[in-house]
C-alpha cells in the first residue's frame, strides 16, 4: 500500500470519527442538510398546495353554476362537529409547533408529549368524521346519483322511504324563496354538493393519516432521544407538512359548513 493510500484512509478514518450520526453521508454539515431537507419539503408543500387548489377551484364553479344547490345541501352538515375538528386541529398545530420547539431545546419529554397530544388530536379528527361520514351514509346523503336522502335538512329525524323524495325540502322552501329549484330538483341534483363534500374532506382525511404515520414515526425516534439541538429537521418538516393538514381544514370548514 503507498503512502497516498495511508493517508486517504486515514483522512477517511478520522473524518468517520467527527461525522455525526445523523448526518448523510452525502452532506457536508448538518446544516447543508437541515436546509436541502426544508427545500425539498417546501417543494412537496408546494405540489400539495397546487393539488388542492385544483379542487377549491372546481368547488369555486361548481357553486357559481348552481349556488341554490350547495345552499340547500350544506344544511344536512353538522356545523357543532365541523366546528370541534376545526378547534382540534387548530390545537394540534398549536402543540406540533411546541414539539418543534422543545426539539430544538432538546427538552426530551417535552416533546414526546407534544407529539402524543398531536396524534391524539389526529385521532380525535378522524374519530369526528367518521361520525359524520356514518351520519351521511345511514341518511342516503351519499355523492352523484348515490344521493338518497331519508331526513329533511336542517332535521336529524329519518323520513319514510316513500316520501323522501316529496319532504327533503329545506326549511325556507315553502316562502319560495329559491324559485328557481324546485322541491324535486334540490334532492336529485344536491348529490353534485355531496360529491365535492366527500371528495375534498376524503382526500384532506387521507393527508390526515399521512401525518399521523409521521408523527409516529418521530414519536418512536423521540422517544429514543434521537432529536436535539443539533439534529431538529424531521420534526420541522413534518411539523410544516402538518400545518398545511390544518391550513386547509380551515378553508373547508367555512367553504362547506358556513354557506350563506
Amino acid at each position: 500500500m503507498t503512502e497516498s493510500s495511508s493517508t486517504s484512509l486515514r483522512e477517511a478514518s478520522a473524518d468517520h470519527e467527527t461525522h455525526p450520526a445523523f448526518l448523510a453521508h452525502h452532506f457536508e454539515t448538518p446544516r447543508q442538510q437541515f436546509e436541502a431537507g426544508k427545500l425539498g419539503t417546501w417543494i412537496f408543500l408546494i405540489s400539495e398546495i397546487l393539488f388542492f387548489s385544483g379542487l377549491f377551484c372546481a368547488y369555486t364553479v361548481y357553486r357559481s353554476n348552481h349556488p341554490e344547490i350547495f345552499i340547500y345541501a350544506h344544511q344536512f352538515l353538522d356545523k357543532n362537529l365541523g366546528a370541534l375538528n376545526t378547534v382540534v386541529l387548530i390545537f394540534s398545530s398549536f402543540t406540533m409547533a411546541l414539539a418543534v420547539r422543545y426539539a430544538q431545546l432538546g427538552k426530551q419529554k417535552a416533546l414526546v408529549a407534544c407529539l402524543a397530544i398531536t396524534l391524539a388530536c389526529a385521532f380525535v379528527f378522524l374519530g369526528v368524521k367518521y361520525v359524520e361520514y356514518q351520519q351521511k351514509w345511514k341518511h342516503g346523503l351519499l355523492w352523484a346519483s348515490r344521493y338518497h336522502p331519508t331526513v329533511h335538512a336542517g332535521e336529524g329525524h329519518e323520513a319514510s322511504p316513500d316520501t323522501a323524495e316529496d319532504h327533503v325540502t329545506p326549511p325556507a322552501a315553502d316562502e319560495a324563496t329559491e324559485p328557481e329549484m324546485s322541491d324535486a330538483e334540490g334532492p336529485r341534483n344536491a348529490g353534485i354538493f355531496f360529491s365535492i363534500y366527500f371528495v375534498m374532506t376524503g382526500l384532506h382525511g387521507l393527508h390526515v393519516l399521512g401525518g399521523m404515520g409521521a408523527i409516529t414515526w418521530l414519536l418512536v425516534r423521540a422517544s429514543k432521544g434521537v432529536f436535539g439541538p443539533e439534529y431538529f429537521g424531521p420534526v420541522d418538516y413534518v411539523g410544516l407538512y402538518w400545518h398545511l393538514v390544518d391550513l386547509i381544514w380551515i378553508f373547508l370548514f367555512p367553504l362547506l359548513y358556513l354557506i350563506h
